[in-house]
């Protein structure tokens, strides 16, 4: 049974709302990484949805594309935050407000 894609955009959206929440209100760091893959998430999900209602497969390769890209993005932000976290002893970014090397 196919999912109507009134449904997928409604589940995008709370994705998408539930990931801006998370950047927008939380200060851990790692939190706000995940918020963002959240935000690419629901993209991904909009992607697909568009691409099977279109019968193109441009949205599913973009749709990898981003996956790719969001792998890439975890490894550096996860490098960053335990740089921070040597350096600093915290995770949460109100308390780091000076960046020099």
């Amino acid at each position: 049974m196919p999912v109507p894609p009134n449904h997928v955009l409604v589940f995008s959206l709370l994705l998408f709302a539930v990931g801006v929440l998370g950047v927008l209100t939380r200060r851990n760091a790692i939190i706000i990484l995940m918020s963002i893959e959240l935000i690419m998430n629901a993209a991904n999900i909009n992607f697909i949805m568009f691409s099977q209602r279109l019968q193109n497969l441009m949205g599913q390769v973009f749709s990898v594309f981003t996956i790719a890209v969001a792998a890439g993005e975890v490894a550096v932000g996860l490098a960053i935050v335990l740089a921070l976290f040597r350096n600093r002893d915290t995770i949460y970014v109100d308390e780091v407000h000076i960046m020099k090397g």
